[in-house]
C-alpha cells in the first residue's frame, strides 16, 4: 500500500511540474490566434513554425545566446576553481584559523551589503559593462562550499596518509587523489553553478547597458516585460516577419533558452543524487 501511494503521489508531483513546460512548448508551436484565445493547453492548436523562423533569424537573440554560453562556461570554471580548494582546506581539522575561515563564509549567508553598495562596488572596480560583473561577485556559493566541505571530510584519511608516505605534497594529493575520487560532488556543483549562471538575469540588468553584452535571459526578460528600449528593439526584430506571431514569441524564446540546460542535465543526473547525499552525511 505504501509503495502504491508513494508511486501515485510521485507521478502526480511529476505531472504538476511538467505541465507548465509542456504548455509553453505547445504554445510555441501554436498559432497566435489560438494562444490569444486561450485555446492551447497540452497540444498545439493551429500548428506553425513561423515564430521559430523569425527568432532564429534575429541576430540579437543569437548574440545573447552566445554571451550566455560564454558567461556560463567562464563563470562555472571560476566558481569551481575557487570553491573546490576552499572546501578542501576547510575540511582539514588541523588547519589553524579554520573556524575563522568558516565563519567568514557563513556570515555572507546572513549579511550582505545590499543592492546599492554592491552596485557602487562594481562601478568603482570598473566592472560595469563587462563579463566580470556577472561571474565574479557570485563566484563562491556558501551552500555549495559547505556541501563540498562535508564531502571532503568523509574521504578516508588513510588515502592521504599513504600519498604523503609516497612523497606527494598537498597539491599533489588534492590533484591526483582527492579530485579523481570526487567526481560525483564536482559534477553536482558544476550543475548547480552552471544552471544558476545560465538562468540569472538580474546582475546583467543592473550592470550591463550595452545590448551586445546581454545574456539570453535578459533578452527574454525584455521581451516579456517590455520595460526598456532593448525590449522594444528585440521584439521588433523578432516580430518583423508579421505582427501576428508576437503572441507566442515569448513561448518560442523560452523553449530555445531552456534547451541547452535540458540537454546537459541527463548526463549529470547520475552524479547528482550521490554527490548531494555524500556531501550531506556530516555537517
Amino acid at each position: 500500500m505504501f509503495t502504491w501511494v508513494n508511486g501515485t503521489l510521485l507521478v502526480l508531483l511529476c505531472a504538476a511540474m511538467l505541465y507548465p513546460f509542456v504548455t509553453v512548448l505547445a504554445q510555441s508551436f501554436s498559432s497566435a490566434g489560438a494562444v490569444k484565445a486561450g485555446l492551447v493547453n497540452l497540444w498545439p492548436v493551429g500548428f506553425n513554425l513561423d515564430t521559430y523562423g523569425a527568432v532564429i533569424q534575429n541576430s540579437h537573440f543569437w548574440s545573447s545566446y552566445r554571451n550566455t554560453v560564454v558567461y556560463t562556461l567562464v563563470g562555472t570554471a571560476i566558481a569551481m576553481a575557487l570553491t573546490t580548494p576552499y572546501a578542501y582546506v576547510l575540511a582539514k581539522q588541523h588547519l589553524r584559523g579554520r573556524t575563522v575561515l568558516i565563519g567568514i563564509a557563513v556570515a555572507t549567508m546572513f549579511f550582505n551589503g545590499g543592492l546599492i553598495p554592491n552596485y557602487v562596488l562594481i562601478s568603482t572596480l570598473g566592472m560595469t559593462n563587462t563579463m566580470w560583473a556577472l561571474v565574479l561577485p557570485g563566484a563562491i556559493s556558501v551552500f555549495n562550499l559547505l556541501v563540498m566541505k562535508s564531502f571532503f571530510e568523509n574521504l578516508p584519511r588513510e588515502l592521504e596518509e599513504a600519498a604523503q608516505i609516497d612523497g606527494l605534497g598537498w597539491f599533489g594529493i588534492f590533484g591526483r587523489i582527492v579530485l579523481p575520487l570526487s567526481k560525483a560532488v564536482v559534477a553536482t556543483m558544476v550543475l548547480f553553478y552552471s544552471v544558476a549562471i545560465w538562468n540569472d538575469w538580474f546582475p546583467a540588468f543592473l550592470y550591463l547597458d550595452k545590448q551586445e553584452l546581454f545574456p539570453v535571459t535578459l533578452f527574454l526578460r525584455n521581451l516579456i516585460a517590455g520595460a526598456s528600449s532593448a525590449a522594444s528593439e528585440g521584439a521588433a526584430a523578432a516580430g518583423s516577419t508579421t505582427e501576428a506571431i508576437s503572441a507566442n514569441i515569448q513561448a518560442v524564446t523560452m523553449v530555445l533558452t531552456l534547451v541547452p540546460i535540458l540537454c546537459v542535465y541527463p548526463f549529470v543526473q547520475r552524479y547528482f543524487v550521490s554527490g548531494v547525499m555524500l556531501g550531506s552525511v556530516k555537517g
